[in-house]
């Protein structure tokens, strides 16, 4: 039942007096869909038209009858009755048997007969034989026939029959939908306009090549991988429709225009493990036209200090296969630890198989540091290698994902580093939605350096554990073995878990409760936990999360902390 108060002329004499007041329209006799339809049609018809005289009953005859013919309902009975207060109108509606689907004569021909996309989306049509008929799902197989010829390349494509049979005397409905596709397209050449790259290291992304069937899904591909080397400001392709008559190959044109040479960018940021941190970086997207790059960056906070220079040179594969340089100079001053670190590094990059990106590379750390009570200063070239794969489906807040990280490293007096160390680093972390309302979210990492001098590792090779990412409840970095000071020592070990499980209250926002574990130590472990509430926020540029967490273990006492971060959750 649908009640609507509208303004409207009353009385038998109302046109002479005009007297207004109050009038209800009020629906009976139908609910689910026949009630949202006939409610969405009679919402084009302006409010100060609503009257309880015969005309407007007429006119609601036409768009009643409108909305249930649309879902197959042709024997619809309308009456009205007017109460003796003449403040409502009460529309009583029989909508009758409705029109089923007798036949379903949907035929493709030409080349996409024996295309598979075409079979799926007819059977994935909730139209059927012995179906109410529904106008909507017919508008809607129509409309995505030919939208499906056009992403597949059948550009000629069209309808030799479209229509739909209704026979309300027997309730019957033919569905009859021809359509001939004609030819399927393949890619053409390939032009650039306004490139100033080298042209085969634009082409290395095309992930299709001449001659391959025309889809454009990898055109939309290609455009977003053109996109993501930062060369250009504006990338736009397109398939030349106006030379289809020049054969099946059908060219494409894509459009360039160069991205600035130098790029300044400014940010601001907070979280609970570093406090205020504010970012300078500047951008050199594209240094020549062999589409090398160069960027810098400036980060400040209280405790941190860096700055980072990286220079890199794509080859073959300019997405994922490159060479990079880069260097680090970094000042630390956090709780036991006082430390300036320089870093240079030589990688190399690629994509294998699975979606595995690969690291390998050599490392120069120097680091001169105050750990507690030791004072010195230490040299490392560590060759290492990583490899990490990153799996997401949804967005900001995705109901679906996984991340696997692995890094070994290894050092030698022989190489030029202070001790032997072989330092082996991995983390998974999986997240698991339920519907639409519930998440689960499951971290395990671990690291261990194999030495037998520990005290011969820069505070950097050591592990610590604590914070916003780490074990909430404490402090960051403040849990790790101490010296005879109780100061930091950093540790040889590092174990963390978390369990997490999210509940969404209301659009963005979600609820959640953790529990997580772990330890940072030398021999055995003393396990740290820490447990607690909190919410999180899907917003525009990554998930915000708010956590109130307790320390259970912390000593001399349980330690209450808040811990707010900004940022993915893989």
């Amino acid at each position: 039942m649908i009640k609507k108060a509208l303004p409207t002329i009353v009385g038998l004499f109302a046109f002479s007096h005009g007297a207004y007041a109050d009038v209800s329209l009020t629906l009976k006799g139908i609910d689910g869909a026949l009630e949202e339809n006939v409610s969405a049609y009679l919402s084009s018809i302006p409010e100060k038209d609503y009257s309880t005289s015969l005309r407007f009953q007429a006119r609601l005859d036409q768009s009643i009858t409108e909305a249930l013919n649309a879902l197959g309902y042709y024997h619809a009975k309308i009456s009205y009755s007017i109460p003796e207060a003449n403040d409502e109108l009460i529309v009583l509606i029989k909508p009758g048997l409705p029109v089923k689907v007798k036949v379903m004569d949907v035929v493709i021909t030409g080349e996409a007969k024996d295309d598979e996309e075409f079979a799926k989306l007819i059977e994935r049509s909730p139209l059927k034989v012995g179906q109410v008929l529904n106008q909507g799902q017919y508008d809607t197989l129509k409309s995505g026939i030919r939208n499906l010829a056009l992403q597949r390349g059948y550009f000629n494509g069209e309808f030799t029959l479209s229509r739909l049979e209704v026979i309300p005397d027997l309730n019957e409905a033919n569905v009859r939908l021809h359509y001939s596709s004609g030819i399927r397209f393949n890619f053409g050449d390939v032009s650039f306009i306004g490139n100033h790259i080298w042209e085969d290291r634009v082409a290395s992304l095309q992930p299709f090549k001449e001659g391959d069937p025309y889809n454009v899904s990898k055109l939309g591909e290609f455009n977003q991988k053109l996109s993501n080397t930062e060369w250009f400001s504006s990338v736009f392709v397109e398939p030349e429709l106006d030379r289809l008559d020049d054969g099946r190959d059908l060219p494409i044109k894509v459009s360039l225009s160069p991205a600035s040479k130098n790029q300044i960018e400014t940010g601001i940021g907070y979280s609970t493990d570093v406090g205020v941190r504010g970012t300078l970086k500047w951008k050199k997207p594209w240094v020549s036209s062999r589409g090398h790059s160069f960027n810098t960056a400036l980060s400040l906070s209280k405790p941190e200090q860096t700055v980072t220079a990286s220079y890199k040179i794509p080859l073959e594969d300019v997405a994922n296969d490159y060479y990079q340089v880069q260097y680090g100079l970094k000042n630390l001053d956090n709780r036991d630890t006082q430390s300036i670190e320089s870093n240079l590094a030589v990688e190399r990059h690629w994509l294998a198989d699975g979606g595995w990106h690969n690291t390998v590379y050599v490392r120069h750390l120097y680091e001169s540091f105050t750990q507690g009570l030791q004072d010195d200063e230490f040299n490392f070239v560590l060759p290492g290698a990583t490899f990490s794969r990153t799996r997401v489906r949804g967005g900001n807040m995705p109901m679906w994902g996984d991340k696997q990280s692995i890094t070994v490293e290894y050092g030698d007096t022989a190489m030029l580093s202070e001790t032997r160390v072989l330092r082996l680093i991995g983390s998974t972390s999986w997240i698991r939605g339920i519907g639409e309302n519930h998440r689960g979210l499951f971290r395990l990492e671990g690291g261990a350096n194999i030495t037998d001098e520990l005290e011969k590792l820069s505070p950097s090779l050591r592990f610590f554990a604590g914070g916003d990412n780490n074990i909430r409840g404490y402090g960051y970095e403040s849990i790790s073995p101490v010296d005879e000071s109780g100061a930091l020592t950093g540790g040889k070990y590092i174990v963390s878990s978390t369990l997490e499980y999210q509940y969404r209250v209301y659009g963005n926002w979600w609820a959640a409760t953790f529990y997580d574990i772990g330890d940072a130590f030398n021999e055995t472990p003393d396990w740290k936990s820490g447990a607690g509430v909190g919410i999180r926020w899907a917003s525009p540029v990554g998930p915000v999360s708010f956590d109130f967490a307790w320390g259970l273990d912390a000593k001399p006492e349980r330690e209450f902390r808040i811990h707010f971060s900004l940022g993915p959750e893989l």
